[in-house]
This record gives C-alpha cells, sequence and structure tokens, in this order.
C-alpha cells in the first residue's frame, strides 16, 4: 500500500483505502479488536481491563492490578483507546504523531491526576480487515501494535492536538507491569 513519510516517524496512507469486510461495522470492529489486544495484554500482565461502560472522561477502560496481600491497595490505571489504519509507525523512528479528532480527549489526558493516572493506548492497524489476524497451530497474530503515551501536562492550543508517541512504548505486558509498578512506587510515567 502506498505511504508518504511524513518525517514524524511514520507512514501515513494515501487516499485511506479502507477495506472493510462489511462497510456499516468497521469501526466498531476495530474497536473490538482493539479492546481483544488491551485484554489480552492485561491478562499476561495478571491484571484485569474492566470496559468502561459510558465514554463520558474519555475513558474506555480501566487495567486493575489485584495486590500481593489482602491488605495492600490493588493498583489502577485509565486508559483511552484510540484506532487507526492511517498510520504506520516507523520502529526506526525515535516518536510517530497522533492528531486528535476532538479536543475532548486530548483534554481528559492532559489534566493533572492524583490517582489514578490515565495513558493513550493507540492501535494502528492495517486499513484491509482481514488482514488484521493471522493464526496457526503455534499463535493468534493480531497484525501491527499498540503503543501507549502518558500525556499529563502538555499543552496545546490547537483544536486537535498532535502528540508524539515514543516508538519503544510497545503496549505489552512488561509496559503494563513496568507502568504500574512506578504508579505504586509514586514514580512519574514519562521524563518532565
Amino acid at each position: 500500500m502506498g505511504g508518504s513519510s511524513r518525517g514524524d516517524g511514520a507512514t501515513k496512507s494515501r487516499g485511506r483505502r479502507i477495506e472493510p469486510v462489511h462497510a456499516k461495522t468497521f469501526t466498531d470492529m476495530m474497536e473490538q479488536l482493539h479492546e481483544g489486544y488491551v485484554s489480552s495484554v492485561a491478562a499476561t500482565a495478571g491484571c484485569s481491563y474492566e470496559i468502561t461502560g459510558k465514554d463520558l472522561w474519555g475513558i474506555d477502560g480501566q487495567l486493575v492490578r489485584p495486590p500481593t496481600v489482602a491488605t495492600d491497595v490493588e493498583q489502577m490505571l485509565f486508559v483511552q483507546l484510540k484506532a487507526t489504519t492511517g498510520i504506520t509507525p516507523n520502529p526506526e523512528r525515535a516518536t510517530f504523531s497522533y492528531q486528535f479528532t476532538k479536543r475532548d480527549y486530548f483534554d481528559h489526558l492532559v489534566k493533572v491526576r492524583t490517582y489514578p493516572k490515565a495513558i493513550l493506548v493507540v492501535m494502528a492497524m492495517p486499513a484491509k480487515q482481514s488482514e488484521w489476524t493471522e493464526a496457526d497451530h503455534v499463535a493468534l497474530t493480531t497484525k501491527r501494535c499498540c503503543y501507549w503515551a502518558h500525556l499529563e501536562g502538555l499543552t496545546s492550543k490547537a483544536k486537535y492536538p498532535s502528540v508524539q508517541i515514543p516508538t519503544q512504548n510497545i503496549f505489552d505486558a512488561h509496559a503494563v507491569i513496568g507502568i504500574l509498578d512506578k504508579i505504586e512506587r509514586g514514580e512519574p510515567l514519562r521524563e518532565q
């Protein structure tokens, strides 16, 4: 599929040639795949992923890690999910750019929170829906992956803000464990 280098660590599809299995359900299926990815990662990290019933505050779900001792407190993290077929992050670049389609989504993620913290999880997926997953006797493979970013404290005057997401921030079980460990220790989630 043709693309153009944008100088921001990603390739953007020309003309966004989306190839849905069924056009009416394409966006819903993007969300379903994204939730499944996050649920799988959470399970691997020993956490639960709980989908928020109503997206009133820009939060799609929460990751909850149980305490190791019953008298300790569980660790929790809010997540906002965004999926796109228009970006292919380049792992050789330090970051790629993601642009919010609504200002509110950005505003909810940048506000200073004491607890729980919140992260953005962006899933880059192929435009051809039938290529999203492949299965064999060894594995179910999900095409492309999710990246996370902690945006607390960022500012932007743009109507549709763009943020830089580190390509090293692959959203996997190791990342989830590391994020929750930092929250438990009271450490910042990103370099200031």
